[in-house]
């Protein structure tokens, strides 16, 4: 498993006395954070987002990208054994795919916040399009293992265009309160991207081959690339310019300071780094191969799991946007809690003798990841509520490459020790190397967890 204005209801954490969220009410029209520069102009501060049909029909084009992107981004998911059959290739290898894609992903997240801020999400939207369709197409012809590897690199580059554009529309759109909700939907509606990369593109697979499945991927672009081109406004009739043009530009460097510098950016990053990533990297590459060959499942079997995390993560989306949207002090219990069930389940099924939980505990993990994507939402939430609106589209993609640093991070780390724990001669995986393997997630997740109590009491003051 890019922002959004605040919630309804302050909370402690959402409006100290030294470091007011800047979208918390106040007297004066400049929140406490904001850049140095002139103030906005009146018009700009009373103007508020109208809602309605108009908003829900310009964030569904952007959700369309962004669904998209998903399928894009998890299409590897399911291809992970035909992967390493066509490239002939092992798990560390493997795994390179995904964490690249990854790498590039995250690293590109403040760029991308940054190109937000100034030109405008509709054209980064379309430039992800762009690359995220010449990517797939490269990769649905490629027959090596460096070509397939450079084509997935510009997929990510893709990829990383959309959830911040997508969250810069809704926040153009939609009032203050709803942000929350809608963030969430946004994720949800995303999802189903990932349900639609477990359920057909494994068939289709099976069915047509690998050029022929991965090239029709590529040309979706085509006609969502028009769409958006055509019929997306960045912003209601009426809006006030945005900030960048009534005040003077910062420089890059300046910019990405003051974002970083605001604690509640970071913690959103780690926020978004400790919910994320457990479910992400499953269901971007693990997933398929530990059910397979860890667990002995059919690959209609394992399917059904992923679907089943997918739907899962479909329900909690709902859960959470409805809870943040009510108030603000949900936040926190929510990841603790996602974050200590997680832990628990995992915990659980690696510590299952033989390495071979029942399938009900299977089930039960499932179900539990499905609350990850959901719950590293909220990062994002305090990276816009601290952070004015000249600089959402920078502290988002901070508080972003969380979770795919974590992904990566463990991507790799299972990788090397499955390879390592490789009987010899053998062409796959026992459920012994599995699960010692997915023991390794266990530390960034205690990593992660530290991260946020420290800055959550550095918040506090």
């Amino acid at each position: 498993m890019s922002v959004d204005p605040a919630p309804t209801a302050p909370s402690p954490l959402s409006a100290p006395a030294p470091r007011r969220p800047a979208d918390t009410p106040v007297a004066a029209p400049a929140p406490a954070t904001a850049a140095p520069g002139p103030a906005p102009a009146p018009a700009a501060a009373a103007f508020h987002p109208p809602g309605g049909r108009a908003a829900w029909f310009a964030w569904s084009l952007g959700v369309a990208v962004y669904v998209l992107a998903v399928v894009h981004r998890t299409s590897l998911g399911v291809a992970g054994l035909d992967a390493s059959a066509r490239f002939g290739i092992g798990a560390s290898a493997l795994s390179t795919f995904s964490i690249l894609q990854v790498l590039v992903y995250a690293g590109m997240q403040v760029p991308v916040g940054l190109l937000v801020d100034r030109i405008g999400p509709r054209r980064v939207l379309l430039l992800g399009v762009a690359l995220m369709s010449a990517g797939q197409l490269a990769f649905a012809f490629s027959t090596a293992f460096a070509p397939a590897l450079a084509s997935r690199a510009v997929l990510g580059c893709g990829d990383a265009m959309t959830f911040i554009s997508v969250l810069r529309v809704a926040a153009r759109w939609f009032p203050a309160a709803r942000n929350p909700f809608v963030v969430q939907l946004t994720g949800l509606i995303g999802t189903g991207g990932n349900l639609v990369t477990t359920v057909v593109l494994a068939q289709a697979l099976h069915a047509a081959g690998w050029s022929a499945t991965f090239g029709t991927i590529a040309l979706t672009g085509v006609p969502v690339f028009v769409v958006v081109l055509v019929l997306l406004r960045e912003a209601p009739p009426g809006a006030p310019a945005p900030v960048r043009h009534e005040s003077p530009r910062l420089p890059v460097g300046q910019q990405i300071r003051a974002a970083w510098s605001e604690p509640g950016t970071r913690l959103g990053m780690w926020v978004h780094f400790t919910t994320a990533f457990p479910a992400s990297a499953f269901g971007l590459l693990w997933g398929l191969p530990y059910l397979v060959e860890g667990q002995g499942m059919s690959r209609a079997g394992a399917g059904g799991m992923l679907s089943l995390l997918v739907l899962s993560g479909m329900a909690f989306g709902l859960l959470f946007g409805r809870l943040v949207s009510r108030t603000a002090a949900s936040r926190l219990p929510i990841a603790f809690t996602v974050l200590a069930v997680t832990a628990l389940c995992w915990t659980a099924a690696l510590a299952w003798p033989d390495g071979h939980p029942p399938l009900w505990l299977l089930v039960v993990l499932m179900l539990v990841m499905g609350s990850n994507g959901p719950a590293s939402l909220i990062g994002l939430d305090y990276a816009r509520a601290y952070n004015p609106a000249e600089r959402m589209g920078t502290a988002s993609g901070i508080a972003n490459m969380g979770g795919f640093i974590g992904s990566m991070i463990t991507l790799l780390g299972i990788g090397v020790l499955l390879d390592a724990l490789a009987d010899p001669g053998s062409d796959g995986y026992g459920a012994h190397a599995y699960q010692v393997a997915f023991c390794f997630q266990l530390l960034p997740l205690l990593l992660g967890t530290a991260m946020i109590l420290r800055l959550r009491r550095k918040l506090d003051r």
